[in-house]
């Protein structure tokens, strides 16, 4: 009998459990739980039992998968794929994947719930803005991209995108204005929401050249990751913008200095918040079993992630 492994430093909802149980079983496979583990090696362990392996964003180290002779797939019930070890993951053979979608509503609504609350200058009593009529950039037109449009019509802003793996035309038919560059989509909007990937290319890509060309009340609006920020550029801009503002759901690793400095200007959430909801958490995880037994029974890679 294969064993699919949910490994979860932070647990799934027991209805998510319950759903991913129920995939699991239906499909003839037994189901291992590790949750709130406190140590590397208590993931050893119970990897070294596991065919597949459903994670949060636990870290898929090397270490990890030398530990699990039998592991063929690991899934990453989310967007983003950067806790796993993705060349070590090729080397053993091990298919990689994410559950892509599951979780952008969920971001994507958290991104504006950032927005509305900035705007009221953070519910403070003091008098704010409004969304209404207000450009908004979107930087990166995926899953999350394509939710944060729509809300934000419903706002009545003005949407532009830029992406470059989006066809143009997929922007146009989402109501959405395409430009040509992320420099005009900088330079042409108040607000811009970041959506991008954390790779060697995007890595601290964020920084003066582009956040130089908003206007000096920029808002910059990030639920992507903290890595595409260059802080210290970030911190120049926001020295020499003084209405210049920063959102973040991914607390930067000068966050508190961020926080003294820019009162007001800056917004932390007290934790990577952007799937913490019930119905992100029961669709990723249940999207994660699914996708297991779809590549055990019909060798089905649609979403595999690694070489």
């Amino acid at each position: 009998m294969k064993k699919v492994l949910v490994a979860t430093e932070k647990p799934f909802a027991p209805v998510a459990v319950k759903g991913i149980r129920e995939v699991v079983e239906k499909a003839g496979y037994g189901l291992l739980l590790l949750e709130k583990y406190t140590a590397p090696e208590q993931l050893y362990e119970a990897a070294s039992q596991a065919d597949a392996m459903i994670v949060r964003s636990d870290l898929v180290t090397r270490e990890v998968l030398n530990a699990a002779p039998n592991l063929k797939i690991v899934v990453r019930a989310g967007a983003g794929y950067d806790n796993i070890d993705l060349a070590a993951a090729t080397e053993k053979g091990v298919v990689a994947m994410n559950t892509p979608g599951q979780n952008s509503n969920a971001v994507a609504e958290l991104a504006f719930g950032m927005m509305v609350f900035n705007a009221r200058a953070q519910f403070s009593g003091k008098a704010g803005t409004e969304l209404r009529g207000k450009k908004l950039g979107i930087h990166a037109f995926g899953y999350v991209g394509k939710y944060v449009a729509m809300i934000a019509k419903g706002f009545g802003m003005e949407v532009s995108a830029s992406d470059p793996f989006i066809p143009q035309e997929e922007i146009s038919a989402a109501g959405v204005k395409p430009v040509d560059s992320v420099e005009e989509l900088y330079r042409s909007c108040q607000y811009i929401s970041l959506h991008i990937p954390s790779n060697d290319k995007t890595k601290k890509s964020i920084g003066a050249a582009l956040l130089s060309l908003m206007p000096d009340n920029g808002v910059l609006v990030n639920t992507a990751r903290k890595e595409v920020i260059h802080e210290e550029e970030l911190m120049q801009i926001m020295e020499s913008k003084p209405k210049f503002q920063y959102l973040t759901d991914v607390a930067p690793e000068a966050a508190a200095l961020f926080q003294e400095k820019f009162p007001g200007r800056y917004f932390g959430t007290p934790k990577k918040m952007g799937a913490q909801t019930e119905e992100a958490n029961i669709n990723a995880g249940i999207a994660a079993a699914e996708q297991i037994r779809d590549f055990f029974e019909k060798g089905d890679v649609r979403f595999k992630v690694n070489k």
